[in-house]
This record gives structure tokens, C-alpha cells and sequence, in this order.
């Protein structure tokens, strides 16, 4: 049986409080307080991504890979207990997807194309 990875999307907006800091204490709050949550649950990565430049209603999306729900959910609590969620972001929506599920269901080759496609 293959482990299923979930893909999820966390739409982010940035707060006042979060952009009044300097950016030495952003990435202090980081390596304090976020770290230690996703180094506790070493399953679940996370990557970052900057969109201000290109849309108003959010500034960042959080890209989160897992097969272990449970472990995501223990860094979603983790977040929650911090002042990261509801104070220096509005968490506004979270996506969650699996890519190339269709091609899975029908047991078929996922489509692919462009650069990365192998």
C-alpha cells in the first residue's frame, strides 16, 4: 500500500503588528517559536512563499507536505498557541490537496508538462 502525501495550502495576511518589526526580531520570533514546533514534528515540511507583490488579499502562502495528518495538526495547535496565529497573521484559509489524485483514482498516468515535467 502506497502512504498517501498531502499537499496543504495556508493563506496568510500579514499583520500590523508583524510588518512594526524589525526584521531581525521577525526572524528571532521564527527560530524561537515556530522552529521548535516543526522541529517536534520532523514528518511535516513546510515552505514559504512571498505574493504581496502580486495580489491585495493575501501576502503569503504556506506550502505544507505530509503524510502524517496527525503530526500537521500538532504543528497547526502549535501555531495556535503562539501569537504567530491571529496576531502577526491572519490565517484566511487553508487548502488541503492531493496531487495527481484523479490519475490515481483511475489508475492512470498523471498529466504532466512544461519544464519540470519528466
Amino acid at each position: 500500500m502506497t502512504t498517501q502525501t498531502y499537499t496543504l495550502f495556508m493563506l496568510l495576511k500579514t499583520t500590523r503588528q508583524w510588518l512594526d518589526q524589525e526584521p531581525k526580531t521577525r526572524f528571532a520570533f521564527i527560530k524561537e517559536k515556530v522552529n521548535p514546533i516543526l522541529e517536534a514534528h520532523p514528518t511535516v515540511s513546510m515552505r514559504f512563499f512571498d505574493t504581496e507583490s502580486y495580489t491585495a488579499r493575501i501576502s503569503d502562502i504556506v506550502v505544507w507536505k505530509t503524510s502524517d495528518l496527525v503530526a500537521y495538526q500538532g504543528v497547526i495547535k502549535g501555531l495556535r498557541d503562539t501569537i504567530f496565529w491571529d496576531h502577526y497573521f491572519e490565517v484566511l484559509e487553508i487548502i488541503p490537496a492531493v496531487e495527481d489524485g484523479y490519475a490515481a483514482y483511475y489508475a492512470m498516468t498523471p498529466l504532466t508538462g512544461g519544464a519540470q515535467a519528466g
